[in-house]
């Protein structure tokens, strides 16, 4: 049985992992609920997307004290993403909860999702080098100077913005896992004259919100739970400041690396042998054995 210095410990390696390489903490916390402590996938999922939601927000803040934060590529995104969330938490709660393949719904995805992070990871450098691309010469620097323009690209290409968080609300809805990542992917190719740190800015913005609604809907559900929630959080906190201290001088690219082709293998894990829960037994099915059972005694 796992007890508190246990869900404090994991909290402290996911958190270090964050601060030293950036990757979300989702893509790491849920594989390591449902691997190493047996926890539920659905409660594992819905803990974690309150877990990333708490974690992101303080660095929302300095984006913002910053002025990196793009508000109206947040605004569209979360357009399509939060409505997609409370559609794809709908029918979560409506047809798949009581359904035998519910668990295995979730690990599928998540297997899905974590194989794609894992090779985002391994192959970072290449990716960057494609997508550099797609950057023009011409970054916009001045955020005041330059708002208008900003606004006027984001209202053009609003229709793909909106898909892409239809896209991400589903998915991190259903696996915890992609809000950091992918969100950066596809903004920098719809965004190529943005710095970089505006892109990011702006996405950490979002999955704030996204992950919020998100884990309020399991929540309600009942998928959260809090006490887990609670010690996580005391271990990731604090290593998350610790790690991002002292990144300058930990080996990024080999921790990068070994993350990578662990999150590659337990998505593959995840897809290959899906987590299988019992279906729920029918009323008359159950009946029939409480008469049975009163009969023999």
């Amino acid at each position: 049985m796992f007890g508190p210095l246990e869900f404090i410990l994991a909290g402290v390696l996911v958190g270090f992992c964050v601060g030293i390489t950036g990757v979300g903490g989702g893509s790491l916390m849920t594989p390591i609920l449902i691997s190493l402590f047996r926890i539920e996938p659905h409660i594992a999922i819905g803990t974690d997307l309150l877990y990333a939601a708490i974690s992101k927000f303080c660095g929302s803040f300095v984006h913002a004290k910053k002025l990196n934060i793009v508000w109206p590529i947040v605004i569209w995104l979360a357009v399509g993403s939060i409505p997609a969330s409370f559609a794809t938490h709908w029918v979560l709660d409506n047809y798949l909860s009581q359904s035998s393949s519910y668990k295995a719904v979730l690990t599928t995805v998540l297997g899905f999702m974590l194989t794609l992070t894992g090779l985002s990871i391994i192959f970072r450098n290449r990716i960057e080098n494609f997508f550099n691309k797609f950057r023009k010469a011409d970054e916009i620097d001045d955020m005041s100077a330059d708002l208008e323009r900003i606004n006027f690209q984001a209202k053009q290409k609003r229709i793909m913005i909106i898909i892409m968080g239809v896209v991400l609300g589903v998915f991190v809805t259903l696996s915890s896992v992609g809000a950091g990542a992918f969100g950066i992917m596809a903004l920098v190719l719809m965004f190529p004259n943005l710095p970089m740190i505006r892109i990011i800015g702006s996405d950490v913005v979002h999955a704030v919100l996204l992950t919020f609604v998100a884990g309020m809907g399991h929540m309600s559900s009942g998928n959260v739970d809090f006490v887990l929630l609670g010690w996580l959080l005391c271990g990731s906190i604090p290593a998350i400041v610790i790690g991002t201290l002292i990144s300058s001088r930990m080996p990024e690219k080999i921790i990068r690396k070994i993350l990578g082709i662990t999150l590659f293998a337990l998505g593959v894990n995840f897809m290959i042998n899906p987590v299988k829960g019992k279906p729920a037994p029918q009323p008359e099915t159950a009946a029939v054995s409480i008469v049975s059972e009163n009969v023999k005694s």
